[in-house]
């Protein structure tokens, strides 16, 4: 079992950036793809970002040249770098990760393990 625990979320303003952080514990966590999701009110939850146990990476087009994902398997940890956040990035944003590779990274039914959640809030 793993267990994934996410900080970092906040209140900021539009242009600003933001790190969001996800601690595991549990089974091997650098074998894992890991990803992070968002969901707003009263929308579906939304692929942000994944990278693979090797540092593959992927991105949502909305998030493509802001955001960056990334993992220190020593610190068993996976990142989610935010910068020029605009309003429309606000969301519950949720760290995930896979018990095996290959298949749709960008799918949540693909993820076997979720975090509680942090928000994150960009005003205008």
């Amino acid at each position: 079992q793993v267990q994934l625990v996410e900080s970092g979320g906040g209140l900021v303003q539009a242009g600003d950036s933001l790190r969001l952080s996800c601690a595991a514990s549990g089974r091997a966590f650098n074998w894992y793809p890991m990803g992070w999701f968002r969901q707003a009110p009263g929308k579906e939850r939304e692929f942000v970002a994944a990278i693979t146990w090797s540092g593959t990476t992927y991105y949502a087009d909305s998030v493509k040249g802001r955001f960056t994902i990334s993992r220190d398997n020593t610190r068993n940890t996976v990142y989610l770098q935010m910068n020029s956040l605009k309003p429309e990035d606000t969301a519950e944003y949720y760290c995930a990760g896979r018990s095996s590779g290959g298949g749709d990274y960008t799918s949540p039914n693909d993820y076997n393990y979720w975090g509680q959640g942090a928000q994150v809030t960009v005003s205008s």
